[in-house]
């Protein structure tokens, strides 16, 4: 499976059930960190990558999550399609993305104390490079992609602070956990989750045995890349890609 964004790899041991699992994020920092909790073993492929220009063949995974991630995405649409390539036919896609239609947003803007409105489909950028989305909006992006949406999950609608110091934690997480499913219906939370399904018309490639098989060149797109110990070459366009303690750096090529 894919972990989009995995950070430290705080939420990776929930996975612990696929038999491998790449790790990408875009700090090597936060890898190191996610390569000192999970450790140095098969199951884990470590990858410094650019979502935009994911380095790995069409078809191989057959799962992907992708949490906390979208909202720093400008150009979510083209995220979502670099994903949607990776995957094989059925695989399963876990998504959570910033809600613009939450109920705050919503009470603000009928209040005249916001100037963005949260019913029209586009993101707003509240802060710099920070997104909300709308969920018709990614529902349409996914479909257009050839996703089909299995699950709708809204959460986090107890985040104000006052909340938490009013009522206990375990309460409001109870409550909160109860109105989940109704985000298959209206999504007004500041968090939804999807579970979507890549349709079976995806490419399916044989999965390579060997870890550097699973990679193309980001740069040229060629799957014929050389293993040369300290960084990985591509045999097209001779760019070169490191390879520091385990990790596989494809952010910018080396000299």
């Amino acid at each position: 499976m894919l972990e989009l964004g995995a950070g430290a790899g705080r939420n990776t041991p929930r996975y612990a059930g696929f038999e491998k699992i790449v790790v990408l994020d875009y700090s090597t920092t936060q890898l190191a960190q996610a390569q000192a909790r999970l450790g140095k073993t098969d199951k884990y492929i470590y990858v410094a990558a650019d979502v935009y220009r994911l380095p790995f063949l069409n078809g191989i995974f057959d799962s992907a999550t992708m949490i906390r991630v979208l909202h720093h995405m400008a150009d979510a649409p083209k995220a979502l399609s670099q994903i949607k390539n990776v995957l094989q036919p059925n695989a399963i896609f876990i998504l959570e993305f910033a809600n613009k239609l939450n109920l705050k947003s919503i009470l603000r803007y009928w209040l005249g104390k916001q100037n963005w409105n949260p019913f029209t489909l586009e993101p707003v950028e509240f802060v710099k490079l920070n997104f909300d989305f709308h969920p018709q909006a990614i529902r349409n992006w996914l479909s257009e992609l050839g996703f089909s949406i299995e699950k709708m999950r809204t959460v986090s609608y107890f985040r104000l602070g006052l909340l938490k110091r009013i009522f206990p934690a375990k309460l409001l997480a109870f409550i909160d956990g109860l109105l989940q499913p109704t985000g298959a219906w209206i999504q007004l939370s500041p968090s939804v989750f999807v579970r979507a399904k890549v349709s079976s018309d995806n490419a399916k490639v044989e999965i390579p045995l060997n870890v550097i098989d699973l990679f193309k060149c980001p740069d040229c797109g060629n799957n014929k890349l050389q293993d040369k110990k300290d960084y990985l070459l591509c045999s097209a366009c001779n760019a070169k890609w490191q390879v520091n303690d385990g990790i596989y750096d494809f952010r910018e090529k080396i000299k």
